[in-house]
Protein backbone atom coordinates (compact mmCIF):
# COMPACT_ATOMS: atom_id res chain seq x y z
CA UNK A 1 0.00 0.00 0.00
CA UNK A 2 1.54 3.69 -0.94
CA UNK A 3 1.49 6.00 1.73
CA UNK A 4 -1.12 8.96 1.50
CA UNK A 5 0.29 11.97 3.19
CA UNK A 6 -2.73 13.86 3.14
CA UNK A 7 -4.63 10.91 4.36
CA UNK A 8 -2.21 10.68 7.08
CA UNK A 9 -2.55 14.56 8.04
CA UNK A 10 -6.58 13.77 8.25
CA UNK A 11 -5.91 10.99 10.62
CA UNK A 12 -3.92 12.77 12.94
CA UNK A 13 -4.90 16.05 12.55
CA UNK A 14 -1.43 17.74 13.40
CA UNK A 15 1.29 16.81 11.80
CA UNK A 16 5.28 18.07 11.88
CA UNK A 17 6.65 18.08 8.21
CA UNK A 18 10.34 16.55 9.78
CA UNK A 19 10.58 17.57 13.14
CA UNK A 20 10.41 15.73 17.01
CA UNK A 21 7.78 16.85 18.83
CA UNK A 22 4.50 16.39 20.57
CA UNK A 23 2.42 15.61 17.39
CA UNK A 24 3.16 13.00 14.94
CA UNK A 25 6.33 13.62 12.15
CA UNK A 26 5.55 13.26 8.53
CA UNK A 27 9.27 12.60 7.75
CA UNK A 28 9.44 9.63 10.47
CA UNK A 29 6.70 8.36 9.13
CA UNK A 30 7.44 7.62 6.06
CA UNK A 31 10.81 6.83 6.99
CA UNK A 32 9.52 3.83 9.43
CA UNK A 33 12.40 5.66 12.25
CA UNK A 34 13.62 8.07 13.53
CA UNK A 35 15.99 10.55 11.43
CA UNK A 36 19.14 11.41 12.55
CA UNK A 37 20.08 14.73 10.62
CA UNK A 38 18.75 16.02 7.65
CA UNK A 39 16.01 13.53 5.88
CA UNK A 40 17.33 14.98 2.45
CA UNK A 41 19.78 12.24 2.90
CA UNK A 42 17.97 9.36 4.17
CA UNK A 43 17.58 6.64 2.03
CA UNK A 44 13.49 7.39 1.75
CA UNK A 45 14.28 11.66 1.01
CA UNK A 46 12.64 11.41 -2.19
CA UNK A 47 9.77 9.74 -0.83
CA UNK A 48 9.50 12.41 2.17
CA UNK A 49 10.03 15.20 -0.45
CA UNK A 50 7.15 13.78 -2.56
CA UNK A 51 4.89 13.93 0.45
CA UNK A 52 5.71 17.25 1.18
CA UNK A 53 4.80 18.40 -2.46
CA UNK A 54 1.64 16.04 -2.48
CA UNK A 55 0.66 18.03 0.84
CA UNK A 56 0.78 21.60 -0.51
CA UNK A 57 -0.77 20.97 -3.26
CA UNK A 58 -3.64 19.61 -0.62
CA UNK A 59 -6.15 22.25 -0.72
CA UNK A 60 -7.33 20.10 3.38
CA UNK A 61 -4.03 20.89 4.78
CA UNK A 62 -2.54 24.71 5.33
CA UNK A 63 1.28 24.97 6.87
CA UNK A 64 1.67 27.19 10.18
CA UNK A 65 4.98 27.12 12.65
CA UNK A 66 2.66 26.18 14.98
CA UNK A 67 4.58 23.39 17.14
CA UNK A 68 7.72 24.66 18.47
CA UNK A 69 8.10 27.21 15.47
CA UNK A 70 8.42 24.11 13.50
CA UNK A 71 6.50 23.24 10.20
CA UNK A 72 3.40 22.20 10.80
CA UNK A 73 0.36 20.67 9.11
CA UNK A 74 -3.41 21.12 9.92
CA UNK A 75 -6.01 18.96 8.30
CA UNK A 76 -8.98 21.39 7.05
CA UNK A 77 -11.29 19.51 9.66
CA UNK A 78 -9.12 21.60 12.85
CA UNK A 79 -8.75 25.17 11.16
CA UNK A 80 -12.11 26.24 13.31
CA UNK A 81 -10.79 25.36 16.17
CA UNK A 82 -7.61 27.13 15.43
CA UNK A 83 -9.36 30.21 14.55
CA UNK A 84 -11.66 29.79 17.75
CA UNK A 85 -8.31 30.09 19.77
CA UNK A 86 -6.34 32.27 17.55
CA UNK A 87 -6.07 35.24 20.15
CA UNK A 88 -4.88 32.70 22.88
CA UNK A 89 -2.20 31.15 20.24
CA UNK A 90 -1.14 34.13 18.51
CA UNK A 91 -2.09 35.32 15.41
CA UNK A 92 1.23 35.59 14.48
CA UNK A 93 1.39 31.54 14.85
CA UNK A 94 -1.40 31.35 12.47
CA UNK A 95 0.16 32.59 9.46
CA UNK A 96 -0.42 30.43 6.72
CA UNK A 97 2.88 28.89 5.25
CA UNK A 98 3.51 27.97 1.26
CA UNK A 99 7.29 27.27 0.28
CA UNK A 100 8.02 27.28 -3.30
CA UNK A 101 10.41 26.07 -5.44
CA UNK A 102 12.87 28.61 -6.76
CA UNK A 103 14.37 28.04 -10.80
CA UNK A 104 17.97 27.12 -8.40
CA UNK A 105 15.89 24.55 -6.44
CA UNK A 106 15.93 26.74 -2.96
CA UNK A 107 12.90 26.62 -1.25
CA UNK A 108 11.05 30.41 -0.64
CA UNK A 109 8.18 30.74 2.11
CA UNK A 110 5.06 32.34 0.65
CA UNK A 111 3.10 33.58 3.86
CA UNK A 112 -0.51 34.36 4.27
CA UNK A 113 -1.31 36.31 7.27
CA UNK A 114 -4.26 34.92 9.32
CA UNK A 115 -7.17 37.73 8.67
CA UNK A 116 -6.29 37.11 5.34
CA UNK A 117 -6.56 33.29 5.05
CA UNK A 118 -9.60 32.58 7.43
CA UNK A 119 -12.85 33.48 5.29
CA UNK A 120 -16.29 34.55 6.95
CA UNK A 121 -17.92 30.79 6.81
CA UNK A 122 -14.60 29.69 8.73
CA UNK A 123 -14.54 32.11 10.97
CA UNK A 124 -18.81 31.66 11.39
CA UNK A 125 -18.15 27.90 12.25
CA UNK A 126 -15.32 28.86 14.60
CA UNK A 127 -18.14 30.71 16.71
CA UNK A 128 -20.18 27.63 17.30
CA UNK A 129 -16.89 25.79 19.27
CA UNK A 130 -16.46 26.59 22.76
CA UNK A 131 -12.88 27.42 23.66
CA UNK A 132 -12.66 23.89 25.68
CA UNK A 133 -14.43 21.96 22.92
CA UNK A 134 -11.84 23.63 20.33
CA UNK A 135 -8.85 22.88 22.48
CA UNK A 136 -10.37 18.75 23.08
CA UNK A 137 -9.94 19.09 19.17
CA UNK A 138 -6.55 20.07 18.89
CA UNK A 139 -5.80 17.73 21.27
CA UNK A 140 -3.34 16.65 24.70
CA UNK A 141 -0.41 18.65 22.59
CA UNK A 142 -2.04 21.71 22.82
CA UNK A 143 -1.49 22.64 26.13
CA UNK A 144 2.56 22.28 25.48
CA UNK A 145 2.13 25.40 23.49
CA UNK A 146 1.14 27.84 25.77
Amino acid sequence: MRFDPVAFVEKHGVVLASARGPVPSLAEAIAGEPIRGSWWGHARGSEIFAALEAIADSDDVRCFRLVGGKLTFVHRRLWPALVRLADELGRDRLTAIVQEHTPSGAHKNITTPFARWVTPELKQTARRLSAEEARARLGAWYKNLL
